[in-house]
């Protein structure tokens, strides 16, 4: 039976689009007031989607269930399968000892706090969201800098505050990827809108973290490193999200953005090292490392951003993709009309050809290198893919509520509410990007809720939607720091667990600030920069240019991979056995 979308299934367009709403109001007072874990609040959200899908917009039973199907197997195959291989790669280099090795050659480099603050909180948080994601960056970062001396709610604030440029590419690009499925949109698209807004608060950020921490005097004396820090990241943030992948930026520029600052203080110090007042002793110990014991702990990441973009490759796709099995929902297929025109529903399993599996095979190529044993390899990975049990099936659940609205049109209605905002929608896009971030704690939850929302919304009112869906991921990324998932990483890594109110109260300002900035961005590239925004033509185009020559590049960094595990093969000591201790 062929089924048509009801947009406004009640007659009253305010009154539709508040019962369509009720989902995700429950999703907020479940995960915000009555703190639910998210696998339970998402289960609960999923079937009712699907009771308000078949009771109030009268989409058949059969079909919300298989939409619901159809969404929860694309959040697990590409997106889960690119958490669970991002996350295992880097749980090999912690179980190796290497990701202790990676944390010493960062901590090392400078005594000044400001310095360590950028170095640490700014660009190895962003490499570790690139990585790992999940709250690992502010988990981390913070605990390294509580040991090398910092004031413990000024560690957890800063790193908080500091994961915010990455954000929006997550791990391994996976926001954006999301984005791009439930809208319709080319990934590619969005990933250059993204690379066209965030740039401006990358080179913010580092300067906003130094003034927190020393006022005005102290950013004046590391100008220069916080002219490097920040316009290296955000130069490469928009070459990488422009021109690449969107699963490269936050690796790409947090390596760059480390390597231009380190080069900069082989020449430049600042006049003196700034300290806290009456900080308290450091407890972190610094080893120093030989160059090949540091290639050998940078090695997995380094083969991981060759791998990703050698699958970006249009010839690599185009020959991994023929081994793509397509299997159409019968039942749904060609059943459901949604703007005049019948849904095509196939699901395309490209295991071969899906990111995820590029990153299982750096992993073990990694492993190789580090010299991990098939079983150690296996625990590793079945570990890994343990601890995600419950992020896995939250991402199911997520999809599958996604696709279920906007398939019964209940997004469609809530979109053409939104319509009241009028010429301010571009700047409200990004506090709603906030507040689906805020709620949910992950941009790619926001995305998954409300990015069709805003392309329907956009469409309506005659605005590009590629820049509405990707102010979406923007400002999201200023709501990571306040959200109660990042605040109690936050405490609990810094030994501050009972004072997530005053964690909360230190982020809260620089939140509404940074959102406050994405939003003027999105409306003055909506009305007065218009040509900023890319199309979904314009960005295939340019993937497509980018990947000319690509079997000589394949051919170049398949001999790059193949000399650097040799080098690193040959490094000897497991761990370490040439350092010296330093404490800082």
């Amino acid at each position: 039976m062929v089924w048509s979308q009801a947009i406004n299934p009640l007659g009253n367009l305010g009154l539709s689009a508040l019962i369509a709403g009720i989902p995700v109001i429950f999703l907020f007072i479940a995960l915000a007031g009555l703190r639910m874990k998210g696998h339970v609040a998402g289960l609960i959200t999923l079937v009712l989607a699907v009771l308000v899908a078949r009771y109030a917009f009268g989409m058949p039973a059969q079909y919300a269930l298989l939409s619901t199907l159809y969404g929860s197997l694309y959040g697990l195959l590409p997106i889960g399968w690119i958490v669970i291989t991002a996350v295992f790669l880097y749980n090999l280099t912690v179980k190796t000892g290497q990701f202790e090795i990676i944390k010493d050659s960062i901590a090392s480099i400078t005594d000044d706090r400001r310095l360590q603050a950028l170095l640490i909180a700014f660009s190895f948080g962003a490499f570790i969201e690139g990585a790992a994601g999940f709250g690992t960056p502010v988990a981390i970062t913070a605990a390294m800098l509580v040991g090398l001396g910092f004031n413990p709610l000024y560690a957890a604030g800063i790193c908080l505050i500091a994961n915010t440029a990455p954000v929006a590419f997550g791990g391994v690009g996976i926001p954006i990827i999301t984005a791009g499925a439930v809208t319709g949109l080319d990934a590619m698209a969005v990933s250059r809108m993204a690379g066209r807004q965030l740039p401006f608060l990358s080179v913010f950020v580092p300067f906003w973290l130094v003034l927190i921490m020393s006022g005005w005097k102290g950013v004046k004396e590391v100008l220069p490193a916080v002219l490097v820090s920040g316009i290296s990241f955000a130069l490469m943030q928009w070459f990488s999200s422009n021109f690449l992948s969107p699963m490269l930026p936050d690796i790409m520029s947090s390596l760059f953005s480390i390597i231009c600052l380190v080069c900069l203080l082989k020449f430049w110090k600042p006049a003196k090292v700034w300290r806290f007042k009456d900080e308290p002793a450091a407890t972190l110990k610094i080893h120093r490392h030989s160059p090949g014991i540091i290639l050998k702990a940078w090695s997995p990441f380094i083969i991981l951003t060759i791998f990703i973009a050698d699958w970006g490759l249009k010839p690599v796709k185009v020959l991994l993709d023929t081994v793509t099995v397509q299997i159409p929902f019968t039942g749904l297929d060609q059943m459901i009309i949604a703007g005049g025109n019948p849904l095509s529903v196939v699901y395309t399993f490209n295991w071969l050809s899906a990111t995820g599996t590029s990153i299982l095979i750096a992993a073990a190529i990694s492993a190789l290198v580090l010299r991990v044993t098939p079983g150690k390899f296996l625990a590793i990975f079945f570990e890994a893919l343990k601890s995600l049990r419950y992020a896995l099936l939250t991402i199911a659940c997520v999809l599958g509520f996604a696709y279920v609205a906007n398939w019964s049109g209940m997004t469609t209605t809530l979109g053409r509410a939104f319509t009241i905002t009028g010429a301010a929608f571009p700047f409200v896009s990004a506090f709603l990007g906030w507040l689906g971030v805020f709620v949910t704690g992950s941009d790619t939850s926001a995305n998954a809720l409300f990015c069709n929302m805003q392309k329907v919304t956009a469409e309506s009112m005659g605005i590009n939607p590629v820049l509405t869906v990707a102010t979406n991921s923007s400002g999201g990324v200023a709501a990571k720091m306040i959200s109660p998932q990042s605040i109690v990483v936050g405490t609990s890594s810094t030994g501050l667990t009972g004072r997530e109110g005053d964690l909360f109260l230190f982020t809260l300002p620089h939140s509404l600030l940074f959102t406050f900035i994405v939003a003027l961005i999105a409306l003055a590239q909506a009305y007065i920069f218009p040509w900023m925004i890319p199309s979904a033509v314009a960005a295939a185009s340019a993937a497509s240019g980018v990947t000319e020559g690509g079997a000589l590049i394949l051919a170049l960094t398949g001999a790059l991979v193949l000399v650097l595990a040799f080098a690193a093969y040959r490094v000897n000591g497991y761990p370490a056995t040439k350092e010296k201790t330093a404490s800082l």
